[in-house]
């Protein structure tokens, strides 16, 4: 029906359909259950606009889902200033994780983006290869003593890239902070979630079995990051930094060419712009703990579940081993060697198109508008689902088949360029796209030439957290090939 005109006379479209729910509770018990099938069956069901009420009278929200390619790109794209990060449930990520690049909005991030920005050319990213291999060398060794040679990939992985991750932030200092890390991040992320989903929350200060638990977590994992933070910025007092433009294009000076063995830490310490200043400590310290949620949490889904669907598909895990085999033959890979292994990054981006790291993306609408013909009001929170649309079928023909022929160039020519969006777009597109590609890239590249891989666990039930969550074993069947 038609849904009239806004206050400015402008057309706003029609009404949103509505998934049907309880009618005491709507899609509440669903959304709890299992947020990503609900979000499937709203596009299956209701089409590619969908609003999904949850929660008692009173309390009730509305979530305007979107799912076509069109709409996704008018929501992080062409209308991104209209769409911002205000729900609870980036305010919980902003109040346990700090207001870095990932949380933070407007000039805050614009000037965070600035400066940070020259860290993460091409050229430099690609430096960090080498931590990549001696982190991954480290894990083909360890398995040789695997219990009747399985591994669980899901731990493995998620071990293998906070590992990495924390290598290049913060170099030799990666043995005082993985394992702090590893203890922290789950208490934190488990509130940050329960908070982030609940109607209403108590004060975070009041001292709760729950409350106290993140809190201490948070304490030790912020006490060990402003430490080496401290020695960063006593040691590196009188280096030049890495400059940024006033109109955010980079500029690496000479110093920072000749610092590209420095760890990430001390290059963020370093970053400064005559526009923009520096990070003080707090703001270093936001960027650390953003870098390490986002930067082992996305890699290690994709590893983890390239590993799996290669596992339960013998001739595509054949097909990439003898590309690697032909290409690499026995030396360790480097950077240069991500365009020469096309069919390896093919499956990648197919591992993260069936299981995206980030399968739901929130936002809120400024201002009333309109996504194809359906009217979105101002306020309205807005939800994207990669899970969803990764499997549109007017996109992906048979959408739950793993196919890593639907990435060929001409492939990937034919298809909207919101089809697949792990990484985001538009102004807030993740930054570190090109360094999750080339570490999955290398690290696969070294453990497929090592092992070959059997599932042992051939469905693995997921859901979404901050990040998409395996919730059982991902076990496989590893074999030693080059002994």
């Amino acid at each position: 029906m038609a849904f009239g005109r806004n206050a400015g006379g402008v057309d706003v479209g029609t009404e949103v359909p509505v998934l049907p729910g309880a009618p005491l509770l709507g899609s509440l018990h669903d959304l709890k259950s299992d947020s990503l099938g609900t979000y499937l069956r709203a596009q299956q069901r209701r089409g590619d606009v969908v609003r999904v009420s949850a929660g008692p009278p009173g309390m009730r929200a509305d979530l305007y889902c979107v799912f076509s390619p069109e709409g996704v790109q008018q929501v992080l794209a062409s209308q991104a200033a209209n769409f911002r990060k205000d729900n609870p449930f980036y305010q919980e990520v902003r109040d346990s994780f700090g207001n870095g690049l990932l949380t933070s909005q407007d000039e805050d991030y614009l000037r965070q983006r600035r400066l940070v920005q020259p860290l993460f050319t091409r050229r430099r990213v690609d430096g960090y290869a080498g931590a990549v291999a001696a982190e991954t060398a480290s894990v083909v060794a360890a398995w040789e003593e695997a219990l009747d040679g399985v591994v669980d990939v899901s731990d493995e992985m998620t071990h293998l890239a906070l590992r990495a991750v924390a290598r290049i932030l913060f170099g030799t200092d990666v043995e005082a902070t993985a394992d702090v890390v590893a203890r922290c991040f789950p208490v934190i992320t488990d509130y940050v979630l329960r908070r982030g989903y609940s109607p209403a929350n108590i004060p975070r200060h009041w001292p709760t079995p729950g409350n106290r638990r993140a809190a201490a977590a948070m304490d030790e994992l912020y006490g060990v990051c402003d430490q080496i933070i401290g020695q960063r910025r006593r040691a590196g007092a009188d280096a030049p930094g890495v400059e940024a433009s006033s109109e955010g294009a980079s500029t690496e000076s000479a110093s920072a060419e000749q610092a590209s063995g420095e760890d990430l830490l001390t290059l963020l310490a370093a970053a400064r712009s005559s526009d923009d200043g520096e990070f003080d400590a707090a703001e270093l310290r936001d960027q650390v703990l953003i870098f390490l949620l986002a930067g082992h949490e996305t890699t290690a889904t994709s590893l983890c579940f390239a590993l799996h669907l290669l596992s339960r598909h013998p001739e595509q895990q054949d097909r990439a081993r003898e590309e690697i085999t032909r290409v690499l033959g026995g030396r360790t890979p480097q950077a240069c060697d991500l365009d020469r292994l096309p069919y390896l990054s093919q499956v990648v981006k197919e591992a993260m198109r069936l299981y995206p790291a980030a399968p739901v993306i929130g936002r809120k609408a400024v201002a009333a508008t309109r996504i194809g013909e359906h009217a979105i009001p101002a306020g309205a929170d807005v939800i994207l689902a990669p899970w969803v649309t990764h499997r549109h079928p007017e996109y992906w023909p048979d959408p739950d088949r793993f196919d890593p022929e639907r990435f060929t160039p001409e492939a990937e020519a034919g298809r909207p360029r919101y089809a697949w969006f792990p990484f985001g777009g538009g102004p807030r597109a993740c930054i570190g796209q090109h360094f999750s590609m080339l570490e999955s890239v290398v690290a696969l590249a070294m453990i497929l030439r090592a092992y070959s891989f059997e599932a042992v666990d051939t469905e693995i039930p997921v859901g979404a957290g901050i990040t998409l969550r395996t919730e059982g074993p991902a076990r496989c069947r590893v074999r030693r090939l080059d002994r």
